[in-house]
């Protein structure tokens, strides 16, 4: 099971069960003080019962629940601004047999100091029994209005990939002007897994043969991945696209994680604007959001853009709809073609979790000694030139250190990461 400020996880029946539900969301409920809690799920074939029970340990501490039903993440967000708090019963993009819980808070994640008040028991008064009702949500509508009406009526193809984006995201880009053709609807059936970051979405080159653009969602509805003119393109193109749309509409503020495109970067800042770095994790991103009052922003790894204006959260429908406004205009393909002259690769090594820091340690004094910068806000990363980089990362979950590169040139991208693993490997030898 992993427990972190991204949210509870686990394969249900086997290290996540109702009765972790329960207790989870029995000490959530100390931190909600509006005693209102909106929740919603993904179309995971657990999520109906943990649901349910999710709901009954609120109303057993005296909070009203607001039932969504079968909804994306950014819904259920977008509704917790109006409630104070929310649940999301989801795994995100994790296999079908995994579920979990996304805590909200005033609209925003959990953060470090709120992660330990769930995870530790909590002693709740015993108060009167919550009420649960069924609400719907405003949500297209609501997203409608910062994307505005379409001058065309270009033609997309949608593959949400069995998942909860469903009701949604065709009928947010029909309510803007869009022809939609869906793909792979129902979860039974579906011809790829939960996460299109992953996936190579032949189905949905396919499907998107002739139209201006194909859009797939992860099963919760907040990672959007992009394919035109039959490519897939990297989850940073996604957050590129989102970034240069909200430049147009005049935002100049942006936060973005260590890990995501250097030309996202180049692009916000020859358009006037500026960045601030964050580690990786959409929630590290939303705090630095917050603390700076920053405009838009979001993470490269998972094609993550986030409006805080409109959702503290990963936004893939919002931005699919962002995204739609720009299509058959010369900036959209100037946009495309800027992002798509950089190249990221993302790989890792195993190393034993024991050892992670004194090899990030070991590796960082070479990274100082071979690159003109060296940045240790998350793992190690090492400036190599105006177009190049390389970051080193311990995962928290896994007996592994991550490595990812980038360069305005492919060759170069991957001799960088190949190298840079020789180097990890190295360096655990040397210390084991």
């Amino acid at each position: 099971m992993k427990k972190t400020i991204s949210g509870i996880r686990g394969i249900f029946g086997d290290d996540l069960n109702l009765k972790h539900i329960l207790e989870f969301c029995n000490n959530f409920s100390s931190l909600v003080k509006s005693g209102k809690c909106a929740i919603g799920k993904d179309t995971r074939p657990s999520g109906s019962m943990i649901k349910d029970t999710a709901s009954a340990a609120l109303m057993k501490n005296g909070i009203d629940v607001f039932n969504l039903g079968t909804v994306p993440t950014p819904v259920v967000f977008r509704e917790a601004r109006k409630y104070g708090a929310g649940i999301v019963v989801s795994s995100s993009h994790n296999p079908i047999q995994w579920n979990g819980l996304k805590f909200i808070i005033e609209g925003r994640g959990i953060n470090e100091s709120e992660l330990p008040k769930i995870i530790e028991k909590q002693e709740m008064p015993k108060t009167k029994i919550g009420s649960e009702q069924d609400v719907s949500s405003s949500y297209i509508e609501d997203a409608a209005k910062i994307i505005g009406s379409l001058d065309s009526q270009p033609e997309v193809a949608v593959d949400i990939g069995g998942g909860a984006a469903k009701e949604f995201a065709p009928k947010l880009l029909e309510s803007i002007g869009c022809k939609v053709h869906v793909i792979n609807a129902d979860l039974e059936g579906s011809t790829r897994g939960p996460d299109p970051t992953a996936d190579n979405l032949n189905d949905l080159v396919s499907a998107s043969s002739g139209k201006e653009i194909g859009f797939a969602f992860d099963l919760d509805g907040d990672r959007l991945v992009v394919v035109r003119k039959g490519k897939k393109q990297t989850p940073d193109v996604t957050l590129g696209l989102g970034v240069a749309k909200s430049l147009e509409l005049g935002y100049k503020k942006f936060v973005l994680s260590i890990d995501t495109s250097v030309s996202v970067e180049k692009y916000i800042k020859e358009n006037g604007g500026t960045v601030q770095r964050t580690k990786v994790g959409e929630a590290n991103v939303i705090e630095q959001m917050i603390k700076d009052n920053a405009q838009a922003g979001g993470e490269g790894s998972s094609g993550g853009f986030i409006l805080p204006e409109f959702n503290y959260c990963r936004e893939g429908i919002l931005t699919s709809g962002l995204i739609s406004s720009m299509l058959g205009t010369a900036k959209f393909d100037e946009v495309l073609n800027f992002m798509e002259s950089y190249y990221q690769i993302r790989d890792n090594t195993p190393i034993d979790a024991q050892f992670h820091d004194k090899v990030i340690e070991k590796v960082s004094s070479t990274f100082s000694n071979d690159y003109s910068e060296v940045i240790t806000l998350d793992g190690v990363k090492g400036i190599i030139d105006d177009n190049s980089w390389v970051l080193i990362r311990k995962s928290n979950t896994e007996d592994i250190i991550r490595v990812s590169a980038e360069s305005n040139d492919e060759v170069k991208a991957k001799q960088i990461v190949k190298d840079t693993i020789q180097l990890v490997n190295q360096s655990y030898d040397q210390i084991r």
